[in-house]
């Protein structure tokens, strides 16, 4: 019988209608749920003052259950993480995963397997790669510098282009100058590295620069069905 119950954690409010169907193509029909947000029942208030981003610290952007997107603190975040973390164990998940491909460190799933996209996706990407070179398209300009370490683990340095997968559905031409810009650069394979880009974007990229796209979300969610 299987007794698996999947628990999420995005960075901002949950349920993230942007995700959830990319997980859903590839979970088991009917696997029990939670879903949980470090934002959760939160006003843009509220949110503003306790995870303004701070001079000097690294930032994330996520999404509102009202479709909109905000850049919180990086820090500020990390620091209540764990506590999400062991409320989503306490309410019975033995597996845990986190939205969001940032960096964080020391995370503890308890008595649940804990998925963590940042130990994942960077080193099944250079598998992929080999020699290739790689482009990565992030969602903001200020996460460019801290992604050569985070693929450091690439045999050529990766080149690097900022794009928000939260841009309304119209307005993509950020995201098209970004495929452009990687592939004029050398890119012979891209990735875009936040769990907030889409089936949507994919098709966007592949067809702006011609070029094998691999979406973070999906990649995680086919991995994480694996334990499911």
């Amino acid at each position: 019988m299987n007794t698996r119950k999947l628990g999420t954690l995005t960075i901002g409010q949950a349920p993230r209608a942007d995700i959830t169907p990319i997980l859903d193509a590839y979970l088991p029909a009917g696997l029990p749920c939670v879903h949980m947000g470090v934002l959760d029942n939160l006003t843009r208030a509220e949110i503003e003052t306790r995870y303004a981003p701070q001079p000097g610290n690294a930032t994330l952007v996520s999404r509102l259950l009202d479709g909109s997107s905000v850049v919180v603190d990086k820090p500020a975040v990390r620091a209540v993480l764990q506590d999400k973390i062991d409320a989503l164990v306490a309410q019975g998940c033995n597996v845990v995963l986190v939205l969001c491909t940032g960096e964080f460190h020391g995370l503890t799933g308890g008595s649940a397997w804990l998925v963590e996209p940042d130990q994942i996706v960077p080193p099944t990407g250079a598998a992929l790669a080999g020699d290739r070179q790689v482009g990565i398209v992030v969602p903001l300009a200020s996460q460019i510098d801290s992604e050569f370490r985070k693929w450091a683990g690439l045999r050529r340095p990766p080149i690097c282009a900022a794009a928000s997968p939260y841009a309304s559905v119209d307005q993509n031409d950020d995201l098209i100058a970004a495929a452009r810009e990687l592939r004029e650069q050398g890119a012979e394979l891209l990735i875009l590295d936040c769990m907030g880009f889409t089936e949507r974007h994919r098709e966007i990229v592949k067809q702006a620069s011609g070029l094998p796209v691999i979406l973070s979300n999906a990649l995680i969610a086919r991995l994480t069905a694996e334990l499911l």
